[in-house]
């Protein structure tokens, strides 16, 4: 197995590497990176592990990243913090982003999609909840830019033909260890509002063998 990885030199992408390593030790391991010096040396001295080096506008390194690939998991998302999001570009590079990724998807045949969302991005299975739309709203305007990329990500990917995507939304982000989750959605009463990164990656790894939440947006929150 092949498997490519979008925006693995963050703290939740490097998990989702190791953890595919991890969980599948005879796969491929595809980094697809802007500064290959942030690679930790025990992803870029593996052998099952190939660094490409790429902008998210480099069409010809995108291709050859796409190159055999059975699955791609995408960690790719704005920053959202008082300091840096309201210097997010305001016209949805990671939203346009994925159309490019989403096009050579179809020409090299890669069907199976797994990207990293927030509860920005709006699933029909929501219900109304005080504290997740309090969350939202200050997104929205703290850092406006990168919840509006975050919404036209969520738009294109649920667009795309012939895909067979899952969008992992995610609450408050933690450094626990605890693998454990919940999978649904928002006011559905069972979800809580933080995920651990280790259990984020665990989740976004167990999808490949499972069906059950293709096509579709839950929410994971630790149990």
């Amino acid at each position: 197995m092949r498997i490519l990885v979008f925006g693995s030199t963050g703290a939740s992408g490097i998990l989702v590497a190791r953890e595919a390593l991890a969980t599948f030790q005879s796969c491929t391991l595809i980094l697809y990176v802007r500064s290959p010096a942030k690679v930790p040396s025990d992803l870029s001295s593996n052998p099952s592990v190939i660094v490409i080096e790429g902008e998210l506008d480099n069409q010809d390194a995108l291709s050859k990243a796409l190159e055999g690939v059975n699955v791609v998991l995408s960690v790719l998302g704005p920053v959202v913090s008082l300091k840096d999001g309201p210097f997010h570009p305001s016209d949805t590079p990671l939203a346009r982003a994925y159309e490019r990724i989403l096009d050579l998807m179809r020409t090299h045949h890669v069907k199976r999609l797994i990207a990293l969302g927030t509860a920005s991005i709006a699933d029909p299975g929501d219900k109304f909840s005080l504290i997740y739309s309090t969350m939202v709203a200050s997104v929205a305007t703290v850092a406006y830019n990168s919840y509006k990329d975050v919404v036209a990500i969520g738009k294109t990917i649920r667009s795309s033909e012939g895909i067979d995507w899952t969008i992992v939304r995610v609450p408050i982000l933690t450094n626990s260890d605890k693998k454990e989750v919940i999978a649904g959605y928002i006011g559905d009463g069972k979800i809580g509002t933080t995920l651990g990164r280790a259990a984020f990656a665990a989740f976004m790894l167990n999808q490949l063998d499972s069906q059950e939440w293709v096509n579709k947006a839950p929410m994971v929150t630790n149990a």
